[in-house]
């Protein structure tokens, strides 16, 4: 499965956007499942909203929630991470734990956000 980063998410519903379009192309020759986190599409409908954009794509999306497991591994991360000096977002923190617990692929541009993330078990897509 491949969970998509907000960041992703946002390139491929625009139109007209060559980065979206080639990662929905990669996406779709990689045959896997796509699904993104409740963090992740907060994120995107905040943004839409904000500037009174409709949410149009989204509603086929499978979307994973954060509970109790994944409160717990991403509280993990952010405090390990931070302690070491290497602080990361909450947001990114929680949608690593997501990612990691349902065993998928993150597909995002902000690889130097998450490479730290690598070694609790996050995987990278591509």
């Amino acid at each position: 499965m491949i969970i998509l980063d907000s960041d992703v998410m946002i390139e491929i519903l625009d139109k007209e956007s060559e980065l979206g379009q080639r990662s929905a192309e990669e996406i779709l020759e990689s045959n896997d499942s796509v699904a993104t986190t409740a963090v992740n599409l907060h994120e995107v409908l905040y943004g839409l909203n904000k500037h009174g954009k409709r949410a149009e794509g989204l509603r086929s999306l499978r979307v994973l929630g954060f509970n109790r497991d994944e409160a717990i591994l991403s509280s993990r991360i952010e405090s390990e991470l931070e302690r070491e000096g290497m602080p990361v977002q909450r947001a990114d923190a929680m949608i690593a734990a997501v990612t990691i617990l349902n065993r998928a692929k993150l597909h995002t541009y902000n690889s130097k956000h998450f490479t730290p993330m690598k070694r609790f078990g996050l995987v990278l897509f591509k």
